[in-house]
């Protein structure tokens, strides 16, 4: 190809200097700077499909319209949904508290009390002072004149019937002979002789006859003293059940005015009445407990709980589980540490006597239940990493109850017995925040769901690059100065922001959402601005934080850059060689990312093996890119095989790479280095190419391109600008361009180039300046002397070569 034909075909795929960035004119602002503008209202930049979802999602009251937020981070999601359900939350009513309480039928199935808000504490403190009330009452009636008269009535009644039983007795036994006396240790009984009692060994000189005469009346003496004794013991009994009537009466007519104040006041809540009929039973049958020590005299003391008096009054306390007095609005929890028992409450166990023992006191709730009756906001990778969680998760949204269970009681070596609280109902919306991996990961693994989880709420990247989304990012970047004490920024410094915006998402037409990113150059810059002294931040401000955030980070392309020019690693960007181009990646760490060269080379030979990845056969090739190889395969069948099979053989590889490579946007490149091997055509080593290619030979577009291209355009400088380097990109990748204003600048001055181009045959014509010859004449040839035909050349030589050497 003759040099003018060859400067109108570079020419013609040049990308124009005003192609290569999107610069935002500051003059479309009516503003100076920032300190002129109005307050940004509430609200996302550019999300409104996100906006509305979530609007949607919180509105929406039936079961199973949780919310599950996806998007990158730095978006704004975390704020955004905050602000959204805290806004809402304050036009919703405030929920119920919730107390639990004894269950005095039982005592392992402690019972919940729900109150409207605000009625919780309320009962807990009325129910302190009705125990208060009690225990006095009880007292004061029990330590009366009165009760004493009336106890003593009782007593005498029944200590006359035992004085009546025993004189009989003792009559009767004086008829027989005998005098009876009572002892602490028994009855004695006397013979007596003469109206006199006689000893033993009186009794033992008498004739035989009368003393058996006495042995038999002894015997009748005896029956009727233990019958007596019978008899007494059944009145004894009888005394301690009338006294202990007589004693729960006695507490029932002292406390029984106490209770009617409560049945008037929470007779609009009959689990309330229900709970305080059994308190009134449970004191009346229990009324020692309110006496002091060793006043009760009732047996059935020992039915009281073990333990000390105030651990024993325990049972009359209240709970106080959920308080929600001060609340206004539904509430709303951000829980950053969703364990289990953070979640879902816990019953606590104290130790008692070398064991460990608990009470309806020790329920402890979890922020479901703080958050019931509002909004709960979790991050999905903490959650998903807790033991059990999503499980429980899962069961109480769809039970719409809240089961309060100690994992170790159920999942222990050895299973324990403890309280089991009475679920609570549960009335939530449960906002979950994560990446798309975990939300494919549930949606795809987990059929439950989409049945919980019906709103999904997704936050963009990018929006569109307008006056009015512009004029918002203005006020944006207000907003955030006077949140953070940073100086006002002039309106190029905003300009200057808009197009850093528009290079994160390598889009000319777009703005990035990913605010974070976006802070930090704000931070940095006012921190410049303030060491200059300026009053305000300006362009250079901007320049300079980019970059200097940009020379904190680039030590290992620094170092690559001087292996190259060390010729450690063997890049060229002069010079021509057959088989060999420079391709390009991105490479990135935690904070950057990079665009450097590759040099990429191909072998030829006859031979029926194809083309052999030897990135493949070592084990560090994608599977991506080994599509991309069998596309390459794809394309020289259908424009070299139409009439004969090919016998090719071919070895391509990315040389001195050490490190597993995938992705298709360098298949075009190994076309190119393909065809040069093939045709045995040099190409220019000065010139850098990317983008994937398809079996037609169109050019694809890739990502990266902006990074590729200056990481190239710096290895050039490196080894000095000749003014015929550049990089080769599709077509689709122009829009997508936003390259450092140095890269511009040598562009404009010719030293550097960028070409884009929609087929690999006009890729091949920058690159080696000879004619690609895509098109066959009328004969279905290749014209003479282009790649094509030169390829086609090769194959024909190649195939002849197999039949010679099958024939023989």
């Amino acid at each position: 190809m003759k040099l003018e034909e060859y400067e109108k075909v570079v020419s013609t795929h040049m990308v124009p200097v005003s192609r290569l960035q999107s610069r935002f004119d500051p003059q479309q602002f009516c503003f100076e700077t920032t300190e002129e503008l109005e307050h940004l209202p509430n609200g996302m930049i550019g999300q409104q499909r996100a906006v509305k979802a979530m609007e949607f999602g919180l509105s929406v009251e039936q079961s199973g319209y949780n919310l599950f937020v996806v998007g990158p981070s730095g978006t704004g999601r975390m704020t955004h949904t905050l602000d959204s359900v805290t806004k809402i939350a304050e036009t919703r009513t405030v929920p119920n508290d919730y107390c639990y309480v004894f269950n005095f039928e039982n005592p392992n199935q402690p019972l919940v009390i729900s109150l409207p808000a605000g009625m919780g504490i309320e009962f807990q403190r009325k129910m302190e002072a009705l125990l208060i009330n009690i225990e006095r009452d009880i007292r004061s009636t029990f330590s009366g004149e009165l009760f004493e008269k009336k106890k003593q009535a009782i007593l005498d009644t029944y200590r006359e019937k035992v004085e009546n039983l025993w004189e009989n007795v003792k009559t009767y036994a004086l008829e027989k002979g005998y005098y009876l006396e009572r002892t602490p240790a028994g009855v004695n009984t006397f013979p007596l002789l003469d109206g006199k009692p006689i000893d033993r060994e009186e009794f033992g000189l008498l004739p035989e006859d009368v003393r058996e005469a006495f042995n038999q009346k002894e015997k009748q003496v005896g029956e009727k003293v233990r019958d007596t004794f019978y008899q007494m013991r059944k009145i004894d009994e009888q005394l301690t059940k009338s006294i202990d009537q007589f004693m729960r009466q006695s507490a029932a007519d002292a406390i029984g005015d106490l209770f009617k104040p409560f049945r008037e006041y929470y007779q609009d809540f009959p689990k309330v009445i229900s709970y305080l009929e059994a308190l009134f039973h449970d004191v009346v049958v229990h009324f020692s407990l309110f006496l002091a020590e060793n006043e009760g005299q009732s047996n059935n003391i020992i039915s009281a709980l073990a333990g000390s008096k105030e651990q024993q009054l325990y049972r009359y306390t209240v709970n106080l589980f959920v308080n929600h007095k001060n609340l206004r609005g539904a509430p709303v929890i951000y829980e950053t540490n969703p364990t289990y028992h953070n979640l879902f409450g816990k019953v606590e166990y104290r130790g008692s006597l070398g064991s460990w023992v608990t009470d309806f006191t020790h329920i402890k709730p979890g922020v479901l239940h703080l958050a019931n009756g509002g909004y709960l906001i979790l991050q999905a990778t903490e959650l998903l990493q807790e033991p059990y969680v999503w499980t429980q998760l899962k069961r109480s949204l769809q039970t719409r109850k809240i089961q309060i269970e100690n994992l170790s009681e159920e999942r222990g070596v050895f299973p324990t017995s403890g309280i089991k609280p009475e679920p609570i109902p549960l009335n939530i919306k449960v906002i979950i925040i994560g990446s798309y991996y975990l939300y494919d990961l549930l949606a795809n693994f987990d059929e439950d769901f989409h049945k919980l989880f019906k709103v999904k709420v997704e936050y963009d990247t990018v929006m569109e690059k307008n006056i009015e989304n512009s004029l918002k990012m203005a006020r944006y970047i207000k907003k955030y100065a006077e949140m953070e004490g940073l100086l006002p920024f002039h309106r190029r410094a905003v300009a200057k922001v808009i197009d850093y915006s528009s290079r994160l998402v390598e889009d000319q037409s777009k703005l990035s959402t990913r605010f974070q990113e976006i802070t930090k150059v704000l931070v940095e810059s006012s921190y410049w601005a303030q060491k200059d002294e300026a009053l305000i931040v300006d362009d250079d401000h901007i320049d300079k934080a980019i970059s200097e955030k940009v020379q904190r980070s680039n030590l290992i392309p620094e170092r690559y850059r001087e292996m190259i020019a060390k010729g450690v690693i063997m890049v060229d960007t002069d010079g021509y060689r057959i088989g060999q181009i420079n391709g390009l990646a991105v490479m990135g760490t935690r904070d950057s990312s990079f665009g450097i060269p590759t040099k990429i080379t191909a072998q030829t030979f006859v031979g029926k093996s194809g083309i052999m990845n030897i990135e493949r056969e070592s084990s560090l090739s994608g599977q991506i890119h080994n599509k991309g190889m069998m596309i390459l395969t794809g394309f020289l069948s259908g424009q070299f095989a139409k009439n004969r099979p090919i016998p090719l053989s071919a070895s391509i590889t990315f040389e001195q790479t050490y490190s597993p490579i995938d992705g298709d946007s360098a298949s075009s490149t190994e076309l190119y280095v393909l065809l040069s091997s093939l045709a045995e055509v040099p190409i220019y080593q000065g010139i850098a190419v990317t983008g994937s290619v398809n079996q037609w030979g169109e050019i694809q577009p890739i990502g990266g391109v902006n990074d590729k291209i200056e990481g190239f355009y710096h290895v050039c400088k490196t080894q000095e600008l000749t003014g015929k380097q550049g990089v080769i990109i599709p077509k689709q990748n122009v829009d997508n361009l936003m390259l450092a204003d140095e890269v511009v600048e040598a562009v404009n001055n010719g030293q550097f180039h960028i070409w884009e181009i929609s087929h690999i045959a006009e890729g091949i014509e920058i690159l080696t300046g000879v004619p690609a010859g895509y098109i066959r004449d009328e004969n279905g040839q290749y014209p003479k002397e282009t790649i094509f035909a030169k390829v086609e050349e090769r194959f024909t030589k190649m195939f002849e070569m197999m039949k010679e050497t099958n024939r023989k």
